[in-house]
């Protein structure tokens, strides 16, 4: 696209709409506003438009403003009254402190357009000026009930202070890594890590790219109360009906909710186990006198499902070897004795639950450090000071179907 072919034909510009869709009402809440410049009947993006450098930072906010006016028109025409979302470049935001784009809405205020229906959409990782002038600025347009969401987040280059600071009510994940199979564990590691972060700061996540249903299962498994994409909605010229997809979401989330419901039961199912099985090995071995000899016994009838057993008290501190599955069988890592793990995360926590409830826990899935797998931990009160941690095999995990 020639940028001159677009400033000199201003007319040609039209905002497209993209609806965003809630998980709650399974309606559309609201629309992304995309720029695009109409060549004979087809409409072509004008996003390579406003990344293009050099293309004077005037010329790019003219067209913004023009794409932001005429989707606000459109707006004020129709009876329904959708949250509008508009994609500006923080740097260009702040050439001017703000003031250009908030004198614009003010005047569409004026005509009957309401402030807290506008959601300025900004790429953290864009900015490279000073994150305190943009936090006062954003801080100012919330005074007129303008909501902020940072977009693009979890593509690798996000800075979770940086978002932390600003604060936004929404958080945009983009979705469209899940389907490169070489990033995929990984990159689901990252949007849980965020998706923590958008609860911490009370953000609402936002799954935006949403190409498939895998896709739209992962956004409403990871917390997400809103859904944009093509395999909801292409962007259209116009608003579609606010109920588009009401039934098609419904049956799809029933899906959801029964394989979430079947996956619970499978991990209920499996802790259980584990728990009866190693109930009754402390009991038949509960007069062997150290750790290291209680697991040489133990660790053979663990042996299908378990690489690595090992003891800590209720501090943390190792009370026993690594007791390790290899090739040529079991092995002790001696220098593991006496090591401290309290810093783990939720360590404490799930001691102090097991010392209370006498009962063992089965954690979530994690990435072990050794050796890179993804596995469970089983962990189990030998008594009031010491608890015994089997690490779960990822094969056994897979054949159990524990592996969400």
């Amino acid at each position: 696209m020639d940028p001159l072919d677009v400033l000199t034909n201003l007319s040609m510009v039209a905002p497209h709409f993209q609806a965003i869709f809630t998980a709650d009402e399974r309606k559309v809440c609201g629309y992304e506003v995309l720029g695009r410049y109409q060549v004979g009947n087809k409409f072509m993006s004008l996003g390579p438009f406003f990344s293009d450098e050099s293309v004077p930072d005037e010329y790019r906010a003219e067209v913004d403003d023009l794409v932001v006016k005429k989707a606000i028109e459109y707006w004020l025409e129709r009876e329904v009254t959708p949250q509008l979302f508009i994609n500006r470049n923080p740097n260009l935001l702040m050439r001017d402190n703000g003031e250009s784009l908030l004198e614009l809405l003010l005047g569409y205020e004026e005509k009957g357009f309401s402030l807290s229906k506008l959601v300025l959409e900004i790429r953290e990782h864009d900015f490279v000026g000073d994150i305190e002038q943009l936090n006062h600025l954003l801080t100012y347009y919330r005074t007129f009930g303008i909501k902020v969401a940072v977009d693009n987040v979890g593509n690798g280059t996000s800075n979770l202070d940086r978002i932390g600071l600003l604060a936004p009510d929404f958080l945009k994940f983009d979705l469209h890594m899940l389907r490169k199979s070489n990033v995929h564990t990984s990159h689901q590691d990252v949007l849980y890590s965020l998706s923590l972060l958008a609860r911490k700061i009370g953000a609402a996540m936002l799954y935006e790219n949403i190409e498939t249903l895998y896709q739209l299962q992962y956004a409403w498994r990871n917390g997400g109360r809103y859904y944009q994409g093509y395999y909801l909605q292409n962007p259209t010229s116009e608003f579609v009906q606010e109920e588009i997809l009401t039934e098609q979401l419904k049956a799809e989330i029933q899906q959801f909710i029964e394989h979430e419901k079947r996956k619970i039961q499978n991990i209920y199912q499996l802790r259980e186990h584990i728990q009866n099985l190693v109930q009754e090995l402390l009991v038949k071995y509960k007069k062997l006198f150290t750790g290291d000899e209680l697991l040489e016994v133990v660790s053979h009838h663990l042996t299908d499902f378990t690489f690595r057993i090992y003891i800590c008290d209720e501090d943390g501190f190792q009370q026993s070897a690594n007791h390790v599955k290899t090739s040529n069988g079991w092995e002790l890592q001696l220098e593991y004795y006496n090591k401290n793990w309290s810093f783990r995360p939720y360590f404490l926590e799930n001691i102090m639950k097991m010392k209370l409830e006498q009962r063992g826990i089965l954690s979530d899935l994690y990435s072990d450090i050794e050796t890179g797998e993804v596995i469970r931990t089983f962990s189990f009160p030998i008594n009031q000071k010491n608890y015994l941690f089997i690490d779960l095999t990822y094969d056994f995990l897979y054949e159990k179907s524990a592996l969400y």
